[in-house]
């Protein structure tokens, strides 16, 4: 670690149980973000500036004006932008010591394992259940960490596996099936701090889990209410019948 990079994390550096040692872990790291939306703009942003070493971002989408409410990675002047190049100006005017790499298409099969393999977590900010389904199972394979998260309204969720340990449900242990009737953003709305709020949080335990400090969200569901300001922390269990991690043929 040079000078620079000492003065840059040094209110980092200064948390105990972070020091120079989990610093050098973050900078060593490689982080995935699939989505670059409402949740992976504030988690990208969190993570660029704590000196993950290199962020892959993966999002096929352009930016258009409606998103500016809260993906708040993204500027004006960059409406008609794939998300991932738009994003990427942005982390890097915060900090060009992090690598940026961008893939504005969607990724399945082969080409996602092999992006999850080569991660040492991935940070899930899609928007729908086949998605998050495709990219649990790849983690899951490979062991990769994955953190998810969710918002719609007033009301967020967040959730990490970490497949590093057996005992680590995976995201079909929360949901066997899509859910025929998924709501979206687009139809039912979103307060932009709402979906911030658990966007830094996934960022937060990204952090947790790479330096392995603290007691990370592994086996729990956290709810974040922002309507009544009410959390909940639900024990989620492996589920033996799970499609994909269960035990039972």
């Amino acid at each position: 670690m040079n000078d620079d990079q000492l003065l840059r994390y040094a209110r980092q550096i200064l948390v105990p149980q972070i020091g120079i040692e989990g610093q050098q872990q973050l900078l060593d790291s490689h982080i995935v973000i699939i989505g670059l939306g409402g949740l992976g703009s504030p988690a990208a942003l969190y993570l660029a500036a704590a000196g993950i070493g290199k962020l892959t971002l993966v999002d096929d989408d352009e930016l258009d004006l409606t998103n500016l409410q809260r993906q708040i990675a993204h500027q004006t002047k960059n409406i008609g932008q794939n998300k991932t190049l738009s994003a990427a100006e942005s982390l890097n005017n915060l900090n060009p010591e992090t690598t940026y790499d961008c893939i504005a298409h969607q990724l399945h099969g082969e080409q996602l394992d092999k992006l999850v393999q080569a991660a040492d977590l991935v940070i899930d900010a899609t928007d729908n259940f086949d998605s998050r389904f495709e990219i649990n199972e790849s983690c899951f394979k490979f062991k990769t960490p994955l953190i998810s998260g969710a918002a719609i309204r007033m009301e967020g969720q967040l959730s990490v596996y970490d497949f590093r340990n057996d005992d680590s449900p995976c995201y079909r242990c929360l949901y066997h099936e899509v859910e025929s009737e998924a709501e979206t953003c687009s139809e039912n709305g979103i307060v932009g701090p709402v979906v911030g709020t658990i966007g830094c949080l996934q960022a937060v335990e990204a952090i947790k889990t790479l330096t392995r400090v603290g007691d990370s969200l592994q086996g729990y569901l956290l709810i974040f209410d922002a309507l009544s300001m009410d959390w909940r922390k639900m024990k989620l269990r492996k589920d033996p019948a799970c499609p994909v991690c269960g035990t039972q043929s």
